[in-house]
């Protein structure tokens, strides 16, 4: 069992024995997403592979976290911030702009890349090492500036 998902059921248990039931809620259903993947696939989930879940739990929370604010419906934003703030303690640290700009650029340089058209290679490149520690549009973002610029 991976790392995270272990992490995942222990924190499960001890939330349900500190009765703290709108966490083990938000817990269970990342961890029911998880277990209908790897019954999906047939396979048992790596670490990686929990953490490419937990990020796209917390993009669609994101999103819905724009929507209702944006919207005035601020119970469900609410709501949605609290599930992203459970999920963000099971993702790694997240790399900061200068951190992910440096490895953006020390990858343009290994690969060679001088236009949009290596952007593929160094996106794909760089997924690989930040795997769940950075967002795919600020690298997407960093990438397009730096090969441009």
């Amino acid at each position: 069992m991976s790392s995270i998902k272990q992490k995942l059921a222990d924190t499960i248990v001890t939330s349900m024995k500190a009765r703290e039931l709108e966490r083990v809620k938000v817990m269970r259903n990342v961890q029911s997403v998880v277990k209908q993947i790897e019954i999906d696939r047939k396979v048992e989930l790596d670490d990686a592979g929990v953490l490419e879940i937990l990020q796209k739990q917390l993009k669609q929370r994101q999103e819905s976290l724009a929507i209702f604010t944006a919207n005035g419906r601020d119970d469900l934003a609410s709501k949605e911030q609290f599930e992203i703030d459970i999920i963000n303690e099971f993702m790694p640290k997240q790399m900061d702009d200068d951190e992910l700009a440096a490895l953006v650029n020390q990858e343009i340089s290994e690969q060679g890349a001088t236009s949009m058209r290596d952007m593929g290679s160094v996106m794909g490149a760089m997924k690989t090492k930040t795997a769940g520690r950075a967002d795919p549009a600020v690298i997407s973002r960093l990438v397009k500036e730096a090969l441009q610029g």
